[in-house]
């Protein structure tokens, strides 16, 4: 019998991976989590039916989450990551040996503790001594921080379920309290294709624009997620992301990557029309 995992895009557009075998399937206090493999996109991990992460594409968005913010600013050292809990962000972040800390705060230990048994591909470096680990609401956990980090990523899952409350005005504000004042917020921005999702990113972008003075969308092409064109945000106190990148210093790391480069980094931020027209009508 053939085995197939199929995800809900609309109501009337199905994406299907084939499945060689089902991995763990468990329920945590927050959410179902379940761990497939397969033949094209090897290991991947689903939370209430949606695609996380694949072992195969999922360089394209931890590339994009991490260098983006990464090659604007070279003096970055404290960061702070949302969500995330497949470890794929802070395997990215623990390249820069400028780092001197990385706090990741996931509210589910459980999707943690799943990834590093079964996708450690994206999970191994969560013990870089670096790396601290804390479970609870990140909404919550932002709020006691003012002045602290030079950069906060949002790797979160979509704005509903336990992820809802990184999407609202009161969360990026309290972000903005937190960074420093060349601080910048990074977060994955939904797609613009499908109507339920583009709602979605036009309320985030409005929101985040009323709390910081850059805003700027940039985007990627990831296969496995809806539509395939995802976006993201970026949003700074000091850094626009298209005019100040340091290319030369960013190269000079020597970092080797699969989907960024410092032509891309800059190329990403050229939206199309359709995108632009839909940014315009949330602003």
């Amino acid at each position: 019998m053939e085995l197939w995992y199929t995800e809900e895009h609309t109501p009337t557009v199905r994406f299907s991976i084939k499945v060689k075998e089902q991995l763990v399937s468990k329920r945590s206090p927050f959410q179902q989590i379940d761990v497939f493999d397969s033949e094209e996109f090897g290991r991947f991990l689903t939370l209430d039916g949606l695609m996380m992460v694949t072992e195969k594409d999922e360089f394209i968005y931890h590339d994009m989450i991490v260098h983006v913010p990464m090659a604007t600013n070279p003096g970055i050292r404290k960061v702070l990551v949302i969500g995330g809990g497949d470890g794929g962000t802070v395997r990215e972040l623990t390249r820069y040996d400028s780092l001197e800390r990385i706090d990741m705060v996931d509210i589910d230990e459980m999707v943690v503790d799943v990834c590093r048994e079964y996708i450690p591909q994206t999970s191994n470096r969560l013990d870089d001594p670096r790396v601290n680990l804390y479970f609870e609401d990140g909404l919550k956990f932002v709020r006691r921080y003012e002045n602290e980090y030079d950069l906060i990523i949002v790797d979160s899952t979509d704005p509903f379920g336990p992820g809802e409350g990184l999407f609202t005005r009161e969360f990026y504000g309290n972000c903005f309290k937190a960074l420093t004042v060349e601080g910048i917020l990074v977060n994955q921005h939904e797609n613009p294709y499908y109507e339920y999702y583009t709602e979605a990113m036009k309320r985030a972008h409005r929101r985040i624009r009323d709390s910081f003075p850059i805003c700027r969308v940039y985007q990627a092409h990831i296969p496995t997620y809806p539509s395939g064109h995802w976006l993201f945000g970026f949003a700074s106190k000091k850094y626009d992301p298209a005019t100040d990148l340091d290319a030369a210093a960013w190269n000079a790391r020597g970092i080797e990557t699969k989907y960024y480069n410092t032509d891309l980094h800059r190329g990403a931020f050229m939206l199309p029309t359709y995108v632009r027209r839909a940014l315009e009508g949330a602003e």
